[in-house]
C-alpha cells in the first residue's frame, strides 16, 4: 500500500500497475485499474473502494476523461468520448457523487456496457475527487501535462474482449543514446503493437562476447503498449562487461505462446566503457527469436 499526502497525477499513471491503492490528501482508492474483458452486447460490472482517512466529512465526485497514449510512454488527457478508442460512453458508475464520514468506505460500481459491434480494445479514466477541487476542464489548464494536482486519483479503464486475441508486437532500431557524464551505456529501441490488444510486454538486454560466447541478460523492464501505436524506451547496460567486442540485442517477451522478438547491434566494450561513434555500428534491424 503507498501512501503520500500529496497526489501527483503523473505518477499514478506511471506506477498504476506496481501498486495496487493509492491515497490522496487523506481519502485512499483501490484499485487503480480496472480490467473489463466484456463481449460486445454483455455487460460487466467492477467494484472500486473509497476510503476516507481524514478527520472530517467528505464530499466526492467521480468523472471520466479519456487519455491518448504518447510514444513517450506519458498519457495526453482529453474530454471523455474524444478519441476513437474510446470506452467512456460504455460506463455507469453508481454512485458517482457520495459522502464519507472519517475512517468510513465506499464500494463505487463501476458497469461497462459494450455495444454489439465493439470488438476492439478501447480504454479511458475515471477521476475521482473531493468536490472542493475544481472540475471543469478549463479550470485546469495543466491536467493535459500531467503536472502536480491535489485531491484527485486516476483509476485507468481498459476493455477488450475475451474473444480478442490479436496479438503482435514488434521491437526495432536499437541506438546508443549516451549522455555526458553517464557511466553506464544507455540505449533506446521501438516498440510496436500492431495487434489489436493492450499488451504489457518484458524487455531486457543481452550481452554475448562475440570471441567467447558467454552471455549476461541484464534487468528486464516492463512496458505497457496500446494498439496500432509505438513507444520509444530506454534501456540501459551496466558498466559491467569485460572489455570486447559484444553482440547486444534487445529481446522482447509478451507472453509464452508468442515468440520472442529481438533487434541487435554490435558494440565494442573498452576500458570504463568509453564509446566513440565508431564503436557502435548496427547489424540488423529485426529479428524473431524462438522461445
Amino acid at each position: 500500500m503507498f501512501k503520500k499526502n500529496i497526489f501527483f497525477i503523473g505518477i499514478v499513471f506511471s506506477s498504476i500497475f506496481i501498486h495496487k491503492s493509492l491515497y490522496a490528501q487523506d481519502f485512499e482508492v483501490a484499485p487503480v485499474k480496472l480490467e473489463f474483458t466484456t463481449e460486445p452486447g454483455e455487460n460487466q460490472t467492477k467494484t472500486i473502494t473509497v476510503k476516507n482517512h481524514s478527520n472530517k466529512k467528505e464530499s466526492f465526485i467521480i468523472s471520466i476523461s479519456d487519455f491518448l497514449p504518447l510514444t513517450s510512454g506519458s498519457y495526453n488527457y482529453l474530454p471523455p468520448n474524444s478519441t476513437k478508442r474510446s470506452c467512456a460512453n460504455w460506463l455507469n458508475i453508481t454512485p458517482s457523487f457520495f459522502e464519507l464520514n472519517p475512517n468510513d468506505e465506499m464500494i463505487v460500481q463501476v458497469a461497462m456496457m459494450v455495444p454489439n459491434d465493439q470488438f476492439s480494445a478501447a480504454w479511458c479514466s475515471l477521476y475521482l475527487q473531493t468536490t472542493h477541487e475544481q472540475t471543469s476542464w478549463n479550470s485546469d489548464k495543466n491536467l493535459g501535462a500531467g503536472v502536480t494536482v491535489t485531491g484527485r486519483i486516476g483509476i485507468l479503464i481498459h476493455q477488450s474482449p475475451k474473444s480478442n486475441t490479436n496479438h503482435s508486437i514488434k521491437i526495432s532500431n536499437l541506438l546508443e543514446v549516451n549522455k555526458l557524464g553517464d557511466n553506464n551505456r544507455t540505449f533506446s529501441a521501438i516498440i510496436e503493437n500492431l495487434g489489436d490488444k493492450i499488451t504489457r510486454c518484458k524487455v531486457y538486454l543481452v550481452a554475448s562476447n562475440m570471441k567467447t560466447a558467454v552471455e549476461r541478460q541484464f534487468t528486464t523492464t516492463e512496458v505497457e503498449t496500446f494498439p496500432k501505436m509505438s513507444r520509444t524506451i530506454e534501456l540501459v547496460l551496466p558498466d559491467e562487461l569485460t572489455p570486447g567486442e559484444y553482440s547486444l540485442a534487445a529481446i522482447l517477451d509478451y507472453g509464452a505462446k508468442y515468440p520472442l522478438e529481438g533487434t541487435q547491434i554490435i558494440i565494442d566494450v573498452k576500458e570504463r566503457l568509453k564509446t566513440s561513434n565508431a564503436e557502435t555500428t548496427k547489424i540488423t534491424s529485426d529479428t524473431t527469436l524462438v522461445k
